[in-house]
């Protein structure tokens, strides 16, 4: 099971490492304004909603609602400013949005399946940021 998460984790951000580069024209600063009030609106939704969740479900939903609000901000930051580096900054947001969630996820279980849940979230973390490095270079 965890083993098929990294592999989908790692696949996502290769298949979404693709889309970057492509990634439409760029934005006007007033289109920029408006994403990103858009982009805070639908965090505090997101985040509104996990309040009827109890415990680590709780957790997690605000772990998944910050993630996306974090991979949207750097998205809109690539198109705004389409460098190497912005697009870049994407994957690396992903890469820490999954992290997050997954390290949440990780409190759900005991003992040493929970110390080798996050060593293996942190691993896909380190592996995601190492392909975020060498697209940046390229």
């Amino acid at each position: 099971m965890k083993q098929t998460l990294i592999a989908f984790t790692v696949a996502a951000c290769c298949a979404f490492a693709g889309t970057v580069g492509a990634a439409g024209a760029a934005v006007t600063k007033e289109e920029y304004k408006a994403q990103m009030d858009k982009i805070a609106a639908d965090y505090k939704a997101a985040n509104d909603s996990c309040k009827a969740l109890k415990a680590n479900a709780q957790d997690i939903c605000k772990a998944e609602a910050k993630g996306k609000e974090k991979v949207a901000k750097a998205e809109l930051e690539a198109k705004y400013k389409n460098t190497a580096k912005a697009r870049a900054d994407v994957l690396v947001a992903k890469a820490e949005a999954d992290y997050s969630v997954a390290k949440e996820k990780c409190e759900d279980q005991k003992g040493n399946a929970r110390d080798t849940c996050k060593k293996e979230a942190k691993a896909t973390l380190n592996a995601a940021k190492a392909d975020a490095k060498a697209q940046r270079k390229t």
